[in-house]
């Protein structure tokens, strides 16, 4: 299971993103012998179930790209089974800065969850935060199952942490945890995802590699290109 599961996590950084061709994917990995190591997970598949209202207003207003967005989804990492651990998580963007709440459960709590027959944690701050968002948006139901295969690397000696996602693709249907990690590509075959999550500012170290690899920003969402490419496209 990787670094980020636990029974309840709160979340604040920074997270950049950058697409990858595989000659620079290789470049990039090269230069960080020395300054980060892969997590002993190695290549997770990670599917991300994404709740939203059935007409899409979460994501609608994500592509607008305001100043602050919210959304929440469940995770798990491999296929998952009514037993095994999952985690709903609460993610929020506010002037670039990521929050993010997380809590572990399991499938048939969160059914129940969302048909409003319990809470998710059992009380506290975190139950309350995730509540109101689902009273607030009121019937939300799975929309969006993104899934990729993530390698996960860590500072040797801080904080930074940095992951790519290989062959990231998604399904419209078939939308829970339980059935298989198939779906359609969101990326021509071969391209990655880099995110780069840092508390403060990017080590000097880093940014050169990016520079020297031609590694430049950009704005790229899972989900949001899902939805753009399989429900505007049929609208």
């Amino acid at each position: 299971m990787p670094n980020e599961a636990g029974p309840i996590v709160v979340m604040k950084r920074r997270e950049l993103k950058y697409l990858l061709d595989p000659q620079q994917k290789a470049f990039l990995l090269e230069r960080l012998r020395g300054h980060m190591e892969a997590d002993h997970y190695g290549l997770t598949s990670i599917a991300s179930l994404y709740y939203d209202t059935p007409d899409y207003r979460l994501i609608r207003t994500s592509l607008e790209k305001p100043p602050f967005k919210e959304k929440i989804r469940l995770r798990s990492y491999g296929l998952a089974t009514d037993e095994s651990p999952v985690f709903l998580e609460l993610k929020r963007k506010a002037n670039k800065t990521v929050y993010k709440r997380r809590v572990q459960t399991t499938i048939p709590l969160v059914r129940r969850f969302f048909d409003r027959e319990g809470d998710i944690c059992g009380g506290g701050q975190i139950n309350h935060e995730i509540t109101y968002f689902r009273d607030f948006y009121r019937n939300l139901v799975p929309a969006c199952l993104i899934i990729y295969d993530r390698t996960a690397y860590a500072e040797t000696d801080g904080d930074l942490r940095l992951t790519i996602d290989d062959a990231p693709r998604y399904r419209m249907q078939q939308l829970d945890l339980k059935t298989s990690l198939d779906g359609t590509l969101l990326l021509p075959e071969g391209q990655s995802i880099l995110e780069i999550k840092v508390q403060q500012a990017m080590p000097l170290w880093l940014a050169r590699a990016l520079s020297d690899g031609g590694i430049r920003p950009a704005s790229f969402s899972k989900y949001g290109t899902a939805y753009s490419r399989h429900i505007l496209k049929h609208a």
